[in-house]
């Protein structure tokens, strides 16, 4: 039985103020994951709660399937459909180092076949067939509507941003919790987000996303939770155009499964080989 989710990516929040840790070295080691700078243990405690609905805490595969939307109409002609593999955990009893890569495979429309990305850690590839060799991207540019490159394979946002506890506020019926998420490095998507999490449930409910200048430029709404491996997830999330209004991306997320792809699948010598 196929199962669904849309909690594994993307989308948090945080507010523009305070300053940005130092950015240091990047590695997943444990001993550098346990000094990381957070001051707030109350926000990090409900940040990995939150992380964890939205993803599970080792390697899956899922299919993502994005439908755009402009002044509130179907563009169903731009509808893309995504296959990716997420190799994230953290350093562990299990595991001394951790991984944080992700292969993105390109499925539909036709004109897309055999396109992939590939991020690892602070460095993302694309490839397309007339291309000689895998070339290196950028994290925020668009890959559909209001979704990045960067949205598709964030997996954890713990280890992404320092996180503060700024309240408790209604959100629809519910009483949630409202974060302010700086970004620990400079490769991250968003520089700033504003969170809120359910207070009952720990659910992700909605983030504001913010330029370096503190201007939300898109909003993202969880939904459809369902159970999905152990845990009730997000299956979609609706992600707005803050600054033009009736512009949205829809992301969907079908067919989730534990997955443990072997290392070597992970290399960008590897994109070359996937048509083959």
């Amino acid at each position: 039985m196929k199962h669904q989710l849309a909690g594994c990516l993307v989308l948090l929040s945080l507010s523009g103020s305070g300053q940005a840790a130092e950015p240091a070295p990047l590695s997943l080691e444990g001993e550098q994951l346990n000094h990381l700078t957070q001051q707030d243990q109350r926000a990090r405690e409900i940040i990995r709660r939150a992380d964890r609905v939205r993803a599970p805490a080792q390697p899956f595969r899922y299919t993502l399937t994005l439908l755009e939307h402009k002044g509130g109409r179907d563009v169903s002609e731009d509808q893309q459909v995504l296959d990716i593999s997420m190799r994230f955990y953290k350093p562990s009893e299990q595991v001394e180092k951790g991984d944080a890569r992700a292969l993105v495979r390109f499925v539909s429309p036709a004109r897309d076949k055999g396109k992939a990305l590939l991020s690892d850690l602070d460095k993302m590839w694309y490839y397309a067939p007339d291309l000689r060799r895998p070339i290196p991207i950028s994290r925020q540019q668009r890959l559909r509507g209001q979704v990045s490159n960067g949205d598709v394979v964030a997996a954890d946002f713990d280890y992404s941003y320092i996180s503060q506890l700024v309240g408790e506020e209604a959100c629809g019926e519910s009483l949630c919790y409202r974060l302010a998420l700086q970004r620990r490095w400079p490769h991250v998507t968003y520089p700033a987000i504003n969170y809120w999490v359910e207070k009952q449930s720990g659910y992700p409910k909605r983030a504001d996303f913010l330029s370096a200048d503190g201007v939300v430029i898109k909003r993202s709404h969880y939904r459809d939770f369902q159970p999905v491996l152990g845990e009730m997830r997000p299956t979609t999330i609706v992600v707005e155009d803050a600054l033009h209004k009736g512009n949205y991306t829809t992301m969907r997320y079908s067919d989730v499964r534990f997955e443990s792809l072997p290392e070597s699948v992970f290399q960008k010598e590897y994109l070359m080989r996937l048509n083959g």
